[in-house]
């Protein structure tokens, strides 16, 4: 399978000559980091077989968040912890996106930006919720920031899992109306006031374009019909990765590389080739700040309410069983070796020589190296 360390192979040296001095210190890390992903550099360990002595050599993950090939367990571990705080309740799936005219004040100023984008988001949509025309209560927000489209261009917004109902000021549940939330159109007009002053107060010389702030902002906000397990499985995917799988490269030829990606809302797969210049640039635009946080807990699901949050989850569980049988939980699926770069630890998997032994730890690759021992 083709990678993204094959393009850096090939093509970073003259991306280094031509615009290493435009990268910023987090993308020179996740560039370096991501050629030396599970290879030698990176060090690891030696399985021996038990039968045919053969050897197998495992090299240690990057790590990096930006890495397509790292944290595939961390996703599974963060689903995890999110299932557990799922209420028995339906929810809505939420997208807030800021104008063209920001994008280039955001690339600028990525950590102030991006974290006014998500708070901003988040308080918009608290305030509206409050309101007892609407709901009454304090809803739960789970806030993942993305800043690529699907063709890798830049694009910051944040998705948003919000269950459909909030909790009264003493205790009780309040359920929102059916497949209805809050007003979009009031929510956007909330969410660019609260914006601007937030930008405001952080930036105060930064000067946007006066139209920024009299257009319509969009807002997107839909109910989830399928359950919250599949807006986490989408949000997963990328909480620990970047835009671009490896999967999703198709070729690397004279220059240009050429990936399939989705159109919103289509589920065919189209191609787009772009030159390896321009296809690095795109990629590495959307490595996040060193101390960026992109996914961000507010409301029931913020740290300070665990309690309430517990308690809610116990009383509507009880409900719902009193009306229904309980849902059955998901059986894990069990882990299995994906090629010799993820050897297992409990060193239980079999010889892919011989298909009879059993791999053994058998020594170690010093970090740094260039080739195995």
């Amino acid at each position: 399978m083709l990678e993204i360390a094959d393009i850096f192979h090939l093509y970073g040296d003259e991306y280094l000559q031509k615009f290493g001095n435009t990268m910023l210190p987090s993308q020179r890390r996740a560039f370096m980091d991501i050629l030396a992903c599970r290879t030698p550099v990176m060090g690891g360990h030696v399985y021996s077989c038990d039968r045919c002595n053969h050897q197998v050599y495992s090299y240690h993950s990057c790590r990096n968040r930006s890495c397509p090939k790292c944290h595939g367990n961390d996703m599974e571990r963060w689903l995890e912890e999110r299932q557990k705080e799922l209420l028995p309740v339906e929810y809505f799936h939420l997208v807030f996106t800021i104008p063209q005219e920001l994008h280039q004040v955001a690339k600028f100023h990525q950590k102030e930006l991006y974290a006014i984008l998500m708070k901003a988001a988040a308080e918009a949509l608290a305030k509206l919720a409050a309101d007892p025309h609407y709901i009454g209560g304090i809803v739960g927000i789970l806030a993942v920031l993305h800043t690529w489209t699907r063709t890798l261009l830049y694009h910051p917004h944040v998705h948003c899992l919000v269950p459909a109902g909030g909790v009264s000021a003493d205790g009780e549940w309040l359920p929102a109306r059916k497949n209805y939330l809050v007003p979009v159109r009031a929510l956007s007009k909330i969410f660019r006031a609260v914006f601007k002053d937030m930008l405001t107060q952080k930036l105060l010389e930064l000067q946007v374009p006066a139209t920024t702030w009299h257009k319509d902002w969009v807002v997107y906000a839909k109910p989830v019909i399928q359950g919250p397990d599949q807006v986490l499985q989408y949000l997963g995917r990328y909480v620990h990765r970047i835009a671009l799988t490896n999967s999703r490269i198709l070729a690397i030829d004279n220059g240009q590389i050429t990936f399939r990606y989705q159109k919103s809302g289509d589920t065919k797969w189209k191609t787009m080739t772009l030159s390896a210049m321009e296809f690095i640039r795109r990629f590495l635009q959307h490595v996040l700040p060193r101390g960026v946080h992109k996914v961000r807990y507010y409301g029931l699901w913020s740290p300070t309410n665990r309690k309430l949050l517990g308690q809610l989850q116990l009383r509507l569980n009880r409900d719902r069983s009193n009306h229904q049988p309980g849902r059955r939980q998901k059986e894990k699926p069990d882990s299995h070796i994906g090629g010799i770069s993820s050897i297992s630890t409990s060193e239980c998997q079999k010889c892919p020589h011989c298909g009879e032994g059993i791999l053994r730890r058998t020594g170690t690759i010093p970090r740094g190296s260039r080739s195995p021992p």
